[in-house]
Protein backbone atom coordinates (compact mmCIF):
# COMPACT_ATOMS: atom_id res chain seq x y z
CA UNK A 1 0.00 0.00 0.00
CA UNK A 2 1.38 3.05 -1.17
CA UNK A 3 1.33 6.65 0.28
CA UNK A 4 -1.25 7.52 -1.98
CA UNK A 5 -3.95 4.97 -1.19
CA UNK A 6 -3.12 5.88 2.45
CA UNK A 7 -4.70 9.33 2.22
CA UNK A 8 -7.36 8.81 -0.18
CA UNK A 9 -8.79 5.93 1.75
CA UNK A 10 -8.36 8.72 4.67
CA UNK A 11 -10.33 10.93 3.03
CA UNK A 12 -12.55 8.25 1.79
CA UNK A 13 -13.54 7.53 5.43
CA UNK A 14 -13.68 10.92 6.27
CA UNK A 15 -16.62 14.10 6.87
CA UNK A 16 -14.98 15.82 3.56
CA UNK A 17 -15.94 12.90 1.84
CA UNK A 18 -19.26 12.55 3.91
CA UNK A 19 -20.96 16.22 3.87
CA UNK A 20 -24.56 16.31 2.02
CA UNK A 21 -25.22 19.51 0.20
CA UNK A 22 -27.74 20.01 3.16
CA UNK A 23 -25.39 20.12 5.89
CA UNK A 24 -23.21 22.45 3.89
CA UNK A 25 -25.98 24.82 3.66
CA UNK A 26 -26.44 24.54 7.96
CA UNK A 27 -23.27 25.18 7.74
CA UNK A 28 -22.95 28.82 6.61
CA UNK A 29 -26.36 29.47 8.35
CA UNK A 30 -24.75 28.71 11.34
CA UNK A 31 -21.33 31.13 10.35
CA UNK A 32 -24.19 33.74 9.54
CA UNK A 33 -25.87 33.37 12.80
CA UNK A 34 -22.28 33.46 15.07
CA UNK A 35 -21.69 36.71 12.68
CA UNK A 36 -24.67 38.60 14.27
CA UNK A 37 -24.60 36.89 17.89
CA UNK A 38 -20.32 37.77 17.68
CA UNK A 39 -20.56 41.37 15.52
CA UNK A 40 -23.57 42.65 15.82
CA UNK A 41 -24.50 41.62 19.57
CA UNK A 42 -27.75 40.85 18.53
CA UNK A 43 -28.75 38.72 21.73
CA UNK A 44 -25.25 36.81 22.34
CA UNK A 45 -25.74 35.22 25.51
CA UNK A 46 -28.60 33.37 23.48
CA UNK A 47 -27.66 33.53 19.68
CA UNK A 48 -24.08 32.35 19.91
CA UNK A 49 -24.80 28.74 21.25
CA UNK A 50 -27.61 28.40 19.11
CA UNK A 51 -25.19 29.09 16.40
CA UNK A 52 -22.29 26.86 17.46
CA UNK A 53 -25.30 23.88 18.18
CA UNK A 54 -26.39 24.36 14.93
CA UNK A 55 -22.63 24.05 13.71
CA UNK A 56 -21.50 20.85 15.72
CA UNK A 57 -24.69 19.18 14.48
CA UNK A 58 -24.13 19.14 11.46
CA UNK A 59 -20.94 18.24 10.85
CA UNK A 60 -20.43 14.81 8.80
CA UNK A 61 -19.86 12.12 11.38
CA UNK A 62 -19.70 13.67 14.16
CA UNK A 63 -22.72 11.65 15.68
CA UNK A 64 -23.20 14.47 18.66
CA UNK A 65 -26.94 14.28 17.87
CA UNK A 66 -27.00 10.39 17.81
CA UNK A 67 -29.40 8.54 19.74
CA UNK A 68 -28.65 4.79 20.73
CA UNK A 69 -30.79 1.95 22.72
CA UNK A 70 -28.58 3.21 25.66
CA UNK A 71 -29.14 6.80 26.90
CA UNK A 72 -25.50 6.33 27.84
CA UNK A 73 -23.74 5.78 24.53
CA UNK A 74 -26.21 8.13 22.56
CA UNK A 75 -24.35 11.61 21.52
CA UNK A 76 -23.26 14.20 23.78
CA UNK A 77 -25.73 16.55 22.34
CA UNK A 78 -28.53 14.30 22.40
CA UNK A 79 -27.94 13.14 25.94
CA UNK A 80 -28.24 16.92 27.03
CA UNK A 81 -31.27 17.93 24.75
CA UNK A 82 -33.01 15.10 27.20
CA UNK A 83 -33.69 18.60 29.41
CA UNK A 84 -35.46 19.87 26.58
CA UNK A 85 -37.95 17.26 25.30
CA UNK A 86 -38.76 16.39 29.20
CA UNK A 87 -39.66 20.39 29.65
CA UNK A 88 -37.04 20.70 32.62
CA UNK A 89 -34.91 23.45 30.72
CA UNK A 90 -37.98 25.67 29.92
CA UNK A 91 -39.28 25.39 33.52
CA UNK A 92 -35.84 26.18 35.05
CA UNK A 93 -35.31 29.11 32.76
CA UNK A 94 -38.75 30.25 33.64
CA UNK A 95 -38.00 30.07 37.30
CA UNK A 96 -34.96 32.48 36.67
CA UNK A 97 -36.79 34.81 34.44
CA UNK A 98 -39.39 35.05 37.27
CA UNK A 99 -36.74 35.75 40.11
CA UNK A 100 -35.17 38.57 37.26
CA UNK A 101 -38.87 40.41 36.87
CA UNK A 102 -40.60 43.03 38.92
CA UNK A 103 -44.25 42.66 38.77
CA UNK A 104 -44.88 45.76 40.59
CA UNK A 105 -45.65 48.10 37.56
CA UNK A 106 -48.20 45.66 36.67
CA UNK A 107 -49.74 45.86 39.82
CA UNK A 108 -49.38 49.35 40.07
CA UNK A 109 -51.38 49.90 36.63
CA UNK A 110 -53.39 46.20 35.70
CA UNK A 111 -54.39 47.88 32.62
CA UNK A 112 -50.69 47.53 31.12
CA UNK A 113 -52.07 43.75 31.30
CA UNK A 114 -53.55 44.00 28.23
CA UNK A 115 -50.87 45.14 26.15
CA UNK A 116 -49.19 42.12 27.10
CA UNK A 117 -52.38 40.33 26.19
CA UNK A 118 -52.76 42.17 22.61
CA UNK A 119 -48.92 41.07 21.73
CA UNK A 120 -50.19 37.47 21.58
CA UNK A 121 -51.74 38.40 18.33
CA UNK A 122 -49.43 36.91 16.65
CA UNK A 123 -50.32 33.54 17.95
CA UNK A 124 -53.58 33.51 16.04
CA UNK A 125 -52.35 34.68 12.70
CA UNK A 126 -50.02 31.88 12.74
CA UNK A 127 -52.47 29.17 13.92
CA UNK A 128 -54.50 30.56 11.14
CA UNK A 129 -52.41 30.15 8.36
CA UNK A 130 -50.90 26.84 10.01
CA UNK A 131 -54.71 25.60 9.74
CA UNK A 132 -54.70 26.86 6.08
CA UNK A 133 -51.84 25.00 4.58
CA UNK A 134 -53.96 21.44 5.82
CA UNK A 135 -50.40 20.14 6.42
CA UNK A 136 -50.61 20.52 10.33
CA UNK A 137 -53.41 18.93 12.86
CA UNK A 138 -54.76 21.61 15.29
CA UNK A 139 -52.43 20.91 17.90
CA UNK A 140 -49.53 21.01 15.64
CA UNK A 141 -51.12 24.90 14.19
CA UNK A 142 -51.45 25.62 17.99
CA UNK A 143 -47.87 24.79 18.79
CA UNK A 144 -46.55 26.58 15.79
CA UNK A 145 -48.96 29.53 16.27
CA UNK A 146 -46.76 30.08 19.76
CA UNK A 147 -44.15 31.20 18.01
CA UNK A 148 -45.82 34.31 17.77
CA UNK A 149 -45.21 34.60 21.45
CA UNK A 150 -42.09 35.24 21.23
CA UNK A 151 -41.16 32.82 24.65
CA UNK A 152 -38.62 30.37 23.75
CA UNK A 153 -39.51 28.13 27.18
CA UNK A 154 -43.24 28.50 26.58
CA UNK A 155 -42.72 27.45 22.54
CA UNK A 156 -40.78 24.24 23.92
CA UNK A 157 -43.20 23.24 26.27
CA UNK A 158 -46.43 23.90 24.21
CA UNK A 159 -44.67 21.74 21.04
CA UNK A 160 -43.66 18.62 23.13
CA UNK A 161 -47.10 18.62 24.52
CA UNK A 162 -49.32 18.83 21.67
CA UNK A 163 -47.10 18.11 18.77
CA UNK A 164 -44.64 15.47 19.71
CA UNK A 165 -44.53 14.11 16.56
CA UNK A 166 -45.07 15.52 12.40
CA UNK A 167 -46.26 12.92 10.34
CA UNK A 168 -45.81 14.19 6.74
CA UNK A 169 -48.45 14.31 4.68
CA UNK A 170 -46.11 14.62 1.40
CA UNK A 171 -45.89 11.24 -0.40
CA UNK A 172 -42.38 11.29 -1.68
CA UNK A 173 -42.78 9.04 -5.00
CA UNK A 174 -43.89 5.48 -3.70
CA UNK A 175 -43.79 6.34 -0.30
CA UNK A 176 -44.41 8.72 1.98
CA UNK A 177 -42.39 9.72 5.46
CA UNK A 178 -41.97 10.43 8.91
CA UNK A 179 -41.21 13.85 9.44
CA UNK A 180 -38.61 14.61 13.24
CA UNK A 181 -40.24 16.35 15.94
CA UNK A 182 -41.91 19.54 15.35
CA UNK A 183 -39.85 21.11 18.35
CA UNK A 184 -36.77 21.67 16.64
CA UNK A 185 -37.71 24.05 14.10
CA UNK A 186 -40.54 25.68 16.57
CA UNK A 187 -37.91 26.02 19.10
CA UNK A 188 -35.16 27.33 16.71
CA UNK A 189 -37.44 29.58 14.79
CA UNK A 190 -38.48 31.18 18.66
CA UNK A 191 -35.11 31.20 19.95
CA UNK A 192 -33.59 32.53 16.47
CA UNK A 193 -36.26 35.38 16.01
CA UNK A 194 -36.12 36.43 20.08
CA UNK A 195 -32.34 36.98 19.12
CA UNK A 196 -33.39 39.12 15.83
CA UNK A 197 -35.78 41.33 17.45
CA UNK A 198 -33.40 44.55 16.74
CA UNK A 199 -34.19 43.52 13.02
CA UNK A 200 -37.60 42.73 13.51
CA UNK A 201 -38.95 45.23 15.43
CA UNK A 202 -37.86 48.60 14.92
CA UNK A 203 -39.50 49.07 11.33
CA UNK A 204 -43.10 48.33 12.55
CA UNK A 205 -42.95 50.40 15.68
CA UNK A 206 -41.77 53.36 13.81
CA UNK A 207 -44.17 51.99 11.05
CA UNK A 208 -47.36 52.34 13.27
CA UNK A 209 -46.35 55.27 15.65
CA UNK A 210 -45.69 58.85 15.07
CA UNK A 211 -42.86 60.84 16.53
CA UNK A 212 -44.87 62.95 19.15
CA UNK A 213 -46.68 59.39 19.86
CA UNK A 214 -42.71 57.97 21.07
CA UNK A 215 -41.39 60.93 22.71
CA UNK A 216 -44.58 60.56 25.47
CA UNK A 217 -42.87 60.37 28.72
CA UNK A 218 -45.10 58.30 31.15
CA UNK A 219 -45.21 59.37 34.77
CA UNK A 220 -43.88 57.65 37.66
CA UNK A 221 -46.39 54.70 39.08
CA UNK A 222 -47.59 54.46 42.58
CA UNK A 223 -45.56 52.69 45.02
CA UNK A 224 -46.47 48.73 45.35
CA UNK A 225 -46.40 47.70 49.01
CA UNK A 226 -43.92 44.47 49.94
CA UNK A 227 -47.15 42.83 50.90
CA UNK A 228 -48.74 43.06 47.54
CA UNK A 229 -45.80 42.06 45.82
CA UNK A 230 -45.48 38.25 48.11
CA UNK A 231 -48.62 37.82 47.59
CA UNK A 232 -49.53 38.45 43.66
CA UNK A 233 -47.01 35.47 42.58
CA UNK A 234 -49.20 32.84 45.03
CA UNK A 235 -52.43 34.70 43.72
CA UNK A 236 -51.74 34.10 40.14
CA UNK A 237 -50.52 30.47 40.65
CA UNK A 238 -53.41 29.33 42.68
CA UNK A 239 -56.17 31.04 40.51
CA UNK A 240 -54.34 30.33 36.88
CA UNK A 241 -53.96 26.83 38.05
CA UNK A 242 -56.81 26.01 39.01
CA UNK A 243 -58.71 27.70 36.20
CA UNK A 244 -55.83 26.09 33.61
CA UNK A 245 -54.00 23.29 35.36
CA UNK A 246 -51.95 22.39 32.45
CA UNK A 247 -49.85 25.54 33.26
CA UNK A 248 -48.98 24.75 36.32
CA UNK A 249 -45.50 23.71 35.55
CA UNK A 250 -44.20 27.10 33.49
CA UNK A 251 -46.16 29.27 35.66
CA UNK A 252 -45.37 27.92 38.79
CA UNK A 253 -41.60 27.65 38.81
CA UNK A 254 -42.21 31.47 37.10
CA UNK A 255 -43.71 32.82 40.14
CA UNK A 256 -41.45 30.87 42.47
CA UNK A 257 -38.57 32.29 41.43
CA UNK A 258 -40.41 35.58 41.60
CA UNK A 259 -41.38 34.80 45.43
CA UNK A 260 -37.61 34.31 45.61
CA UNK A 261 -37.12 37.75 45.28
CA UNK A 262 -39.69 39.47 46.41
CA UNK A 263 -39.76 37.35 49.92
CA UNK A 264 -36.71 39.13 50.82
CA UNK A 265 -35.78 35.60 52.95
CA UNK A 266 -34.04 34.07 50.34
CA UNK A 267 -31.78 36.05 48.60
CA UNK A 268 -28.91 33.55 47.92
CA UNK A 269 -31.56 31.51 45.95
CA UNK A 270 -33.05 34.40 43.71
CA UNK A 271 -28.93 35.24 43.27
CA UNK A 272 -28.51 31.80 41.97
CA UNK A 273 -31.49 31.42 39.91
CA UNK A 274 -30.78 35.19 38.17
CA UNK A 275 -27.20 34.39 37.61
CA UNK A 276 -25.69 30.89 38.35
CA UNK A 277 -28.95 28.72 37.26
CA UNK A 278 -30.16 31.24 34.17
CA UNK A 279 -26.61 30.84 32.85
CA UNK A 280 -25.89 26.97 32.88
CA UNK A 281 -29.45 26.44 31.68
CA UNK A 282 -29.11 28.76 28.75
CA UNK A 283 -25.84 27.13 27.70
CA UNK A 284 -27.59 23.90 27.59
CA UNK A 285 -30.71 24.81 25.76
CA UNK A 286 -29.50 27.13 23.66
CA UNK A 287 -26.85 24.55 22.16
CA UNK A 288 -29.08 21.74 22.28
CA UNK A 289 -32.19 23.67 20.41
CA UNK A 290 -29.55 24.32 17.80
CA UNK A 291 -28.40 21.31 17.46
CA UNK A 292 -31.89 20.26 16.35
CA UNK A 293 -31.26 21.91 13.27
CA UNK A 294 -30.54 18.92 11.06
CA UNK A 295 -29.90 19.73 7.61
CA UNK A 296 -31.99 16.95 6.40
CA UNK A 297 -34.85 17.81 8.24
CA UNK A 298 -34.32 21.71 7.98
CA UNK A 299 -34.56 22.13 4.58
CA UNK A 300 -38.15 20.88 3.67
CA UNK A 301 -41.10 22.40 2.86
CA UNK A 302 -43.24 22.03 5.93
CA UNK A 303 -40.15 23.33 8.18
CA UNK A 304 -39.76 26.27 5.50
CA UNK A 305 -43.12 26.78 6.15
CA UNK A 306 -42.88 26.59 10.13
CA UNK A 307 -39.96 29.13 10.15
CA UNK A 308 -41.78 31.39 7.80
CA UNK A 309 -44.77 31.55 9.97
CA UNK A 310 -43.03 32.07 12.48
CA UNK A 311 -41.68 35.26 11.61
CA UNK A 312 -45.17 36.43 10.78
CA UNK A 313 -46.25 35.44 14.19
CA UNK A 314 -43.50 37.59 15.61
CA UNK A 315 -44.37 40.83 13.49
CA UNK A 316 -47.84 40.59 14.08
CA UNK A 317 -47.76 40.10 17.94
CA UNK A 318 -45.52 43.75 17.66
CA UNK A 319 -48.42 44.70 15.51
CA UNK A 320 -51.18 44.03 18.45
CA UNK A 321 -49.27 45.09 20.41
CA UNK A 322 -48.13 48.74 19.54
CA UNK A 323 -52.05 48.83 18.16
CA UNK A 324 -53.46 48.59 21.77
CA UNK A 325 -50.99 50.44 22.95
CA UNK A 326 -52.14 53.52 20.72
CA UNK A 327 -56.58 53.27 21.83
CA UNK A 328 -55.16 52.91 25.22
CA UNK A 329 -53.03 55.93 24.75
CA UNK A 330 -56.01 57.98 22.95
CA UNK A 331 -58.37 56.79 25.57
CA UNK A 332 -55.92 58.54 28.39
CA UNK A 333 -54.98 61.60 26.60
CA UNK A 334 -52.01 60.65 25.83
CA UNK A 335 -50.47 59.40 28.95
CA UNK A 336 -49.46 56.19 27.49
CA UNK A 337 -46.72 55.77 25.23
CA UNK A 338 -47.54 53.41 22.60
CA UNK A 339 -43.93 51.91 22.18
CA UNK A 340 -44.72 49.94 25.34
CA UNK A 341 -47.15 47.51 23.48
CA UNK A 342 -44.47 46.02 21.81
CA UNK A 343 -42.49 45.06 24.45
CA UNK A 344 -45.62 42.65 25.57
CA UNK A 345 -43.94 40.17 22.93
CA UNK A 346 -42.40 37.87 25.33
CA UNK A 347 -38.97 38.17 24.34
CA UNK A 348 -37.33 38.77 27.77
CA UNK A 349 -35.35 41.17 28.01
CA UNK A 350 -34.72 42.32 24.24
CA UNK A 351 -38.36 43.50 23.51
CA UNK A 352 -38.75 46.03 26.20
CA UNK A 353 -34.80 47.32 25.74
CA UNK A 354 -35.86 48.41 22.40
CA UNK A 355 -39.29 49.59 23.48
Amino acid sequence: MNILSVFSELLAQSGFAAITWQQGVMLLVSFVLLYLAIKKQFEPLLLLPIAFGMFLANLPLAGLMNEADHWYQSGVLRIMYMGVKSSLFPCLIFMAVGAMTDFGPLIANPVSLLLGAAAQFGIYVAFALANATGLFTPGECAAIGIIGGADGPTAIYIANNLAPDLVAPIAVAAYSYMAPELVAPIAVAAYSYMALIPLIQPPIMKLLTTKKERQIVMKQLRKVSKVEKVVFPVFVVLFCSLLLPSVAPLLGMLMLGNLFRESGVTGRLSDTAQNALCNIVTIMLGTTVGATANGEIFLRVQTLAIIAMGLLAFAFATVGGILLGKVLCAITGGKINPLIGSAGVSAVPMAARVS
